[in-house]
């Protein structure tokens, strides 16, 4: 595109300057266009220039840690695809290299670069994840994978060329929280795509990558392979953007050469492979959202169950006492009686010190609640604008979201001789059709509770045919929570099935699965 020496002024492209201080080289970003995307979407749409349909038009998604160097890469793509060359002292970009820092905030918005170059022979669509592993915690990383699964149903993108691991090349050993991030960003799709997995090899010095290569055989990582069945991967450096200096010219042009080297290899690529579609990545990303919305609800329910036991306990305690005061015709006593008060959350819940509760029922219908519910008619516990799990099955209205809840608690009355008589026979009645509800809801409770085991089971069976990884960590933060409940519904086949997963995903799984848990 360019030649040496040739006005940057000459280039065909709407630009504005973001020079260096030193201005070598000049620095111009390309002035993007925000497009306006389905809300349903959540992700950013920035479009250069007008989509020419007689070309061909690759798709590749950008994933890596945050301080790979993943921007400057986009860049380095950018100016390759310009062909611009090292003597031209001018660098282009459509993003801040300046975020590439590990010390940057970061969002959790993934945005999509429709890049129209009239200068390219194919159209390139660019989709930019942020940094796996915030300091933000794995809610963060959460919510990438909705937006990805989004942004699959879109009909822009509704296939992939190449799935882009950018990995720093310097990687000598893995972390727990490497661990995690490599395994966060298999998780995320279907078993076709391994082929279509590349590595992106930053901060290189065009040295073999023994070591980072090493680090991504320990970490499983399915990705394309060559004819020797090793994995493909393409080496960068980091510095074209970096001013020039004369005293390191000759390292400078090779660090150059590295980078337009491997972009060179990276497009021979993409030109090379098949194109994947999103439906079983869809599927994966659908069926770890049902996985986690099962063992929310069962976790509810085992809460319940558990507070119901203890009302029927006492209840059938307050029972035998009433029963035993009227054997002994104690008729004047302080006498128990139970009522419900509010009371504050544990402020320490993992999940949300927010309850839904039924202000006619008096009853906790959702807690842990849905933290990012605003209307309560959206609650998971609401159907048709009614509650599914308080007595009376009241309209949303009637219920409110707060961080109280209610417990029932007793306090001793003084009754009369005149009126305790008939208040203990009439006690005995109510207690013993209290006991009879409480079972019955025990009884539902319970048969809803095995319904979501089994469900919560098949959706990890489905993750095992499906997706990339089959033993993610997604999938082993519930393992054993699940095998308990299987044994308690007498599934112990089931159980055996999830502690193989848990078995085959090995010791190396463990630290960074207590990464995945932490509350940073």
């Amino acid at each position: 595109m360019m030649s040496s020496g040739q006005d940057s002024s000459k280039v065909p492209i709407t630009k504005e300057t973001c020079s260096d201080e030193d201005g070598n080289p000049v620095r111009y970003r390309l002035k993007l266009r925000e497009d306006l995307t389905d809300e349903s979407e959540q992700c950013r749409k920035m479009t250069f220039g007008e989509r020419d349909k007689n070309k061909p038009h690759k798709r590749i998604l950008m994933v890596g840690e945050t301080g790979t160097g993943k921007t400057t890469l986009i860049n380095t793509m950018i100016n390759f695809i310009l062909r611009v060359q090292r003597e031209d002292k001018v660098w282009f970009e459509i993003t801040d290299d300046k975020s590439d820092g590990k010390a940057q905030s970061q969002t959790s918005d993934v945005t999509v670069y429709d890049l129209y170059l009239q200068e390219s022979s194919v159209d390139l669509t660019i989709i930019d994840t942020p940094g796996y592993g915030e300091t933000c915690g794995i809610e963060n990383d959460d919510k990438i994978a909705m937006k990805l699964l989004s942004l699959s149903k879109s009909a822009e993108v509704h296939e992939i060329d190449a799935v882009c691991l950018v990995i720093d090349a310097t990687q000598t050993r893995l972390s727990d929280r490497q661990r995690y991030i490599f395994d966060a960003v298999q998780s995320l799709f279907g078993k076709d795509i391994a082929e279509n997995i590349v590595l992106l090899f930053t901060h290189s010095t065009g040295a073999h990558p023994k070591n980072a290569l090493m680090a991504v055989k320990e970490a499983k990582i399915k990705c394309a392979v060559n004819e020797k069945n090793q994995p493909v991967y393409f080496l960068f450096d980091n510095c074209q953007s970096d001013p020039f200096n004369e005293e390191y010219q000759t390292i400078q042009e090779q660090l150059w050469n590295l980078s337009f080297t491997g972009m060179k290899g990276f497009f021979k690529f993409l030109d090379a492979i098949q194109p994947r579609t999103l439906k079983i990545t869809q599927d994966v990303l659908n069926q770890r959202k049902q996985l986690e919305e099962n063992i929310s609800k069962l976790k509810l329910h085992v809460q319940q169950i558990e507070q119901k036991q203890k009302e029927l306990k006492k209840t059938q305690e307050t029972l035998e006492k009433h029963k035993r005061d009227v054997e002994d015709k104690k008729y004047e006593n302080k006498v128990e009686v139970t009522y419900k008060e509010k009371i504050d959350t544990d402020p320490l819940c993992f999940v949300t010190q927010y309850a839904t509760c039924c202000t006619v029922c008096k009853e906790n219908c959702h807690y842990p609640g849905c933290w990012w519910v605003k209307n309560l008619s959206w609650c998971s516990v609401m159907k048709n604008y009614h509650c599914t799990v308080c007595t009376n099955k009241c309209h949303y209205t009637k219920h409110v979201k707060e961080d109280k809840i209610y417990e029932t608690k007793t306090k001793k009355e003084k009754r009369t001789n005149e009126r305790l008589k008939k208040e203990y026979d009439d006690k005995i009645h109510d207690v013993e059709s209290e006991i009879k509800k409480l079972e019955e809801d025990l009884q539902e409770l319970e048969k809803e509770k095995i319904k979501l085991v089994i469900e919560a089971f098949h959706c990890v069976e489905c993750l095992e045919m499906i997706a990339l990884k089959t033993d993610s960590l997604f999938t082993l933060q519930h393992i054993d929570f699940l095998i308990e409940k299987l044994k308690e519904i007498n599934e112990p086949e089931k159980a055996e099935t999830l502690k193989n997963i848990k078995k085959r995903s090995g010791e190396a799984s463990a630290g960074a699965l207590e990464y995945m848990k932490k509350d940073f």
